[in-house]
Formats: C-alpha cells, structure tokens, sequence
C-alpha cells in the first residue's frame, strides 16, 4: 500500500508498505479522507512536542471499515471515524474517566504512525459509527471533538462572555460549541481574513484584531466592564496564552487548548486576586464525538464550512507547505484516496 512519510523536519516521501495485518481487537479501515490540522503543519515545521522521526501524520481520518475482530454493532463495508488517542484502559487517568491524557497514550500520527497510508491499523474499541455523514464530515469529527472537549473542560453556561483566542480550525470549533452551549462569543487573532470568516460563517457576533486594538478596551466595551468569564486559547502562542491571563473577569476559567513548548508567565498578584482557575484540554473522549456527531445530523454544525482546500493524495507533498503560509488563507485542507 502508498504511505506518506515525513521522514524529517521540511521533507516528505511517498512509500510503500506492507498491509496491514488484523490481530485481536483490532480493525483494519481503509482511509478514504484526511483532514490536515495544526499538529500536521507543526510536526513538519520541527515544533511538535512528544514528536520524533521518521512518522506518517494523519489523525483526522475517515474510511471504510474493511476488517475487525470484537467491534459489536459494527458492520463490513460502513463508514466510520475512530477516536485516535489509543489509552492504555489500566492508568489513573483511565481508571478516572479520562482516557484523553493516559499516562501512556499513543496519539495516531504522533507517537505512533498516522493515517496519512491507504489502510490503517486501528483498536476496534476506537471505532465511531459514521451515522450516515459524509466522508468529509467524519473526518472533521475529530478537531471539532477537540473545540467541544475543551468548551465541556470550561463549563461554559447560557449568557456568558467567552474570548476564543485563535481562529484557526481548533479555535473555529471551539466558538461554535461555546455558542451551542449558549455563551456570547468574542473571536481574536491577529489574521483580517479568519476573523472575516468568523463573523460571515460562524455568526460570532465579536472579533477582536490583537494587533491593530486595544484588546482590554474593546474586551471592556463588549462585556459592559465585566471582562470574560472564559478564556480558551487555541494558538499554540506562547505570547498569546501568556497575555491571556490579562484577559480574565475576576472568577474567571481559563482553559489552555493550545500547547507549546516554553513557560507560562503569569503575574500571580494578578491571577491570585481573579481566584481564577487555570486548565489545559488535551484530547477529547468518546462523548466529545457523541456530541458533534449529534449537532452534525441536526444541522448545528455544518462541516463542509470549514474545507477550503482540497487535494489528491499524490497532490500532498507538493502542495503541504504552501498550507503554512497565512495568506494562503487556508482553514481546512483534505486529502481524498
């Protein structure tokens, strides 16, 4: 079978491997889309934490389920996703309801090698039934579980104001969950065009350029003083989640979705007077993707709103790193076998 390694920071070759072998508990898919994400283009700019290489990227993923051992209810030949964080079901974290940050996790395409090959390898106690969505759609489940995981994570409730800091796709599924939980949302990224994108198709009333405003001013004007109440950042900036404390109301949360690899820098007079509360999202579980498959069907979420490019597999090594660049104004790319 074609796989698609990134053998080192900068450098993809295409390959062939062997097939994959079925083993107890475990089901083969055979991939037919792969959603592009940020941990995709950090891993191969050489800024992904818990990386190494050589990897085959790839945990975006949708396919047809071709062979399983032990996955009742599931069918030959049906579509499905499957949640790509493989736990060890033994550890604290899993034993406590939170299989997303095993002590031992493996992450498709990160710790072990991903989707981005013709058949995968996969626990069957991973696998989504694909409910009748799309190929396209399913792909998306996984990075929208991740925006939902993190909004569950802060407890968002009807009223509140809650600053998404980042619009990339991540931050994009965080706004639309934090407004089906009911919250005012404010959008901020220092990029004209995602924020255009999240006022004409996310509907957020608010976006802030970081850059070009007085962030706490228009934070004041929009919440009548108040400040947020939740804080999410999702840039994977080190700057931005450590200014993000200066953007909290007294009592506020703030959630940390994005990750990156230096300190956190906080005044702790500051942060000690707020009471606030601090969290990092890692993941999402099984619920996570209940819950987006769920505002897909009914018509909540509409996926195909975030692709805006679209490419071949043969297409990706060429076309992967012009994805890097801003003005390229990409949201969503996706692979089609």
């Amino acid at each position: 079978m074609k796989i698609l390694t990134c053998t080192t920071p900068g450098q993809f070759e295409y390959g062939e491997a062997d097939m994959p072998v079925l083993t107890a508990n475990h089901a083969i898919v055979r991939i037919k889309r792969i959603g592009i994400c940020g941990t995709d283009l950090h891993a191969f700019e050489g800024t992904q934490p818990y990386f190494s290489y050589p990897r085959i990227l790839g945990h975006e993923l949708a396919g047809e389920l071709v062979a399983f051992d032990n996955a009742p209810g599931f069918s030959v030949g049906e579509p499905v996703t499957f949640i790509p964080y493989f736990n060890c079901g033994n550890c604290i974290a899993c034993r406590s309801g939170k299989p997303n940050c095993c002590t031992s996790i493996r992450v498709c395409g990160v710790h072990i090698d991903g989707g981005m090959a013709e058949y995968l390898l996969v626990p069957s106690a991973a696998l989504v039934h694909g409910e009748g969505l799309s190929m396209d759609a399913l792909a998306l489940v996984e990075p929208l579980a991740i925006g939902a995981h993190g909004v569950r994570r802060s407890g968002v409730t009807p009223g509140e104001f809650v600053l998404v800091i980042g619009a990339g796709p991540i931050g994009l599924g965080i706004m639309e969950f934090a407004r089906i939980a009911g919250a005012n949302v404010i959008a901020m990224d220092i990029n004209d065009a995602r924020l255009t994108f999240c006022k004409e198709k996310l509907s957020v009333p608010h976006t802030i350029n970081g850059k070009q405003e007085d962030v706490l001013e228009r934070l004041r004007t929009i919440t009548n003083g108040d400040m947020p109440t939740v804080v999410i950042d999702a840039t994977g900036s080190q700057q931005a989640i450590n200014n993000g404390f200066n953007y909290m109301a007294h009592g506020a949360r703030y959630v940390l979705v994005g990750l990156q690899k230096g300190e956190l820098m906080v005044s702790h007079p500051e942060f000690h007077k707020r009471e606030g509360t601090l969290m990092s999202s890692r993941n999402a579980t099984r619920e996570d993707f209940e819950h987006v498959i769920r505002n897909m069907k009914n018509g909540q979420v509409d996926p195909t709103t975030y692709i805006t490019h679209r490419v071949t597999f043969e297409q990706v090594k060429d076309e992967f790193e012009g994805w890097l660049d801003p003005a390229n104004g990409v949201i969503k790319a996706v692979v089609s076998l």
